[in-house]
């Protein structure tokens, strides 16, 4: 009974340690490609940045001065309107390697601090949004957070809040309804983030299987 059970033992240690190497050898053509494609990426030259998809906040249309003697609602505006001036741009889901790929190492500092900028914004609408909530301000909540998903925010709680009003809070028949929501889901599929699929499943959407 002996050797069974030893030849079984051999057998399975034999199968792990091919696995085991099969994974090794993966992990070293990985890492290679990687270090491959940031040679190639810090060799580019600079490029102009011109051509960026850079996000204006619509001061005249967003909800601004109106905190009126709301102190938690005034820094709630002002944390948005600060970056009014400031570069933004959603970089969400790109790697520096591929920043540098397509405009060269020289700029991946400014575009860090558009990306940077373009955090404290989706991160400034969301509060905003939610504080305008909290004081059932719907109408002005749903609009600084539609700006946020036009801005392509990956943050699931705008999205919940939207759904929330648009099914609860601002007296919209079934029709509209869906239609507000649908009107989300196109955005939330080029989404290039972790949370795609969970606001896809708030959406009530789903990807297709490939």
């Amino acid at each position: 009974m002996k050797f069974p059970v030893l030849a079984s033992i051999i057998f399975i240690a034999f199968f792990f340690n091919l696995s085991m190497n099969r994974v090794s050898r993966k992990e070293a053509l990985r890492e290679e490609s990687f270090w491959e494609k940031e040679r190639r990426a810090n060799e580019i030259r600079k490029k102009s940045l011109e051509n960026l998809d850079y996000i204006n906040i619509p001061v005249n249309i967003l909800p601004f001065e109106t905190y009126g003697n709301n102190e938690e609602l005034k820094l709630a505006e002002q944390e948005v309107l600060a970056l009014k001036d400031e570069k933004i741009v959603n970089l969400t889901g790109i790697t520096n390697t591929d920043l540098k790929l397509e405009y060269g190492t020289a700029n991946i500092t400014p575009l860090s601090i558009y990306d940077q900028n373009y955090t404290s914004l989706a991160r400034g609408l969301q509060n905003w949004g939610q504080v305008l909530y909290n004081e059932g301000r719907y109408e002005d909540a749903s609009k600084v957070l539609e700006f946020a998903v036009k801005t392509r925010t990956d943050i699931t709680a705008t999205y919940r809040l939207l759904v929330d009003m648009y099914k609860t809070k601002l007296l919209l028949n079934e029709t509209e309804i869906n239609q507000k929501i649908d009107s989300l889901i196109p955005i939330a599929k080029n989404l290039n983030s972790l949370s795609k699929h969970t606001i896809l499943n708030l959406l009530g959407s789903e990807e297709p299987k490939k």
